[in-house]
């Protein structure tokens, strides 16, 4: 009992130093483990190119590739996110008619909402706002060369790396590592599957619907949520939240408002509890508070990259524990109810 209280506890302090390191370091740690996710992603296309050219060019194709899938996904998001802003300029009258419609009506109900934005809001806020906006692109700009650099410094290394482990002297880790790194990536191949098959569905549902309601914007509306899926909880709120607000701007009603937000939710909700999980099987078994907790953690973190990478770290960090019999009881308890023990044992040998 005592050794088992002495291993806890052990891991706990190992925990909380990795969680305070990784939040610490953030700028060193984070491009890397990006950079390890997006390897896992495209080594298979890697190794393939290898079998019928020379490495360079086969690195070269696949750097080209998943760039150009990185500027699409981030383009969807910036055409989205402009034909948004464009609206907003051409509306600024009306939205500050809806605006001062609900403070009316909420202070007649004593709830006091302009005040406290006239009492906090100024032209010092203002620019503050303007230059953290600016931090963040910057920010973002050096993040993603960092990636950048990790990624084709990895591709290089990747089967050096895994010599490395198959000359480990002791043979059973070796194995279990391998084994390890190789369902690992296949999760996060399935995962990113299983969210861009969502995403889609999630698209052409948010679209469908927007179109039925004659809500503006719905080819916007349909592309940031095919892009912001890829963001679990998070981007789904902001999907489901801001066409509610443009609903009630555009239509000036709020029972059309929460009808629309209520039908996005269920979108969602169908989507994420029932497509997702019918599409990934037990592949993917995990449990859903795991992938709640995970995403908040890291958002805590790292931000809105966290968000992201959250999920397949939490993948990756079951999957290693299962292949270890010490640990296999943590893969055990967070797994998802489909998966069976017999495929838990299965995987762990």
């Amino acid at each position: 009992m005592d050794n088992q209280l002495v291993t806890i506890m052990a891991a706990l302090v190992i925990t909380f130093v990795v969680l305070a390191t990784s939040s610490m370091a953030q700028v060193v740690i984070e491009p890397v483990i990006f950079a390890i996710f997006i390897i896992a992603l495209i080594w298979p296309l890697q190794k393939a190119l290898q079998f019928r050219m020379p490495k360079a060019l086969a690195l070269l194709i696949t750097i080209v590739v998943t760039l150009a899938a990185v500027i699409a996904l981030t383009s969807m998001v910036v055409w989205g996110g402009g034909e948004i802003a464009d609206w907003t300029r051409q509306n600024l009258l009306k939205i500050g008619a809806t605006f001062r419609n609900s403070t009316t009506w909420l202070e007649d109900h004593d709830i006091f909402v302009m005040s406290h934005v006239t009492e906090n809001f100024d032209a010092a806020w203002l620019v503050g706002f303007l230059k953290t906006v600016a931090i963040r692109v910057n920010v973002l700009v050096g993040f993603s060369l960092l990636v950048f650099i990790f990624l084709i410094m990895g591709l290089v290394e990747t089967e050096d790396f895994q010599d490395h482990i198959m000359k480990l002297k002791d043979q059973e880790t070796s194995r279990r590592l391998l084994t390890a790194s190789q369902s690992i990536g296949k999760k996060f191949r399935k995962y990113m599957i299983v969210r861009t098959i969502a995403s889609i569905a999630t698209a052409v549902a948010v679209g469908g619907f927007a179109l039925l309601m004659r809500l503006e914007l719905a080819a916007a509306w349909a592309i940031l949520a095919f892009a912001l899926n890829y963001l679990p909880y998070i981007g789904s709120l902001i999907v489901t939240v801001f066409p509610a607000l443009f609903a009630l701007v555009q239509f000036d009603s709020w029972q059309t408002a929460m009808l629309v937000f209520v039908a996005l939710a269920v979108i969602q909700f169908v989507i994420g509890s029932y497509l997702e999980p019918l599409i990934s099987g037990s592949a993917l078994a995990i449990s859903p508070s795991v992938v709640v907790f995970a995403v908040v953690l890291w958002t805590f973190l790292w931000g809105v990259p966290g968000a992201f990478i959250g999920v397949p770290l939490a993948i990756a960090f079951l999957t290693l524990c299962a292949q270890f019999p010490s640990t296999q009881w943590i893969a055990t308890m967070f797994s998802g109810a489909s998966q069976t023990p017999d495929r838990r044992r299965t995987e762990a040998n």
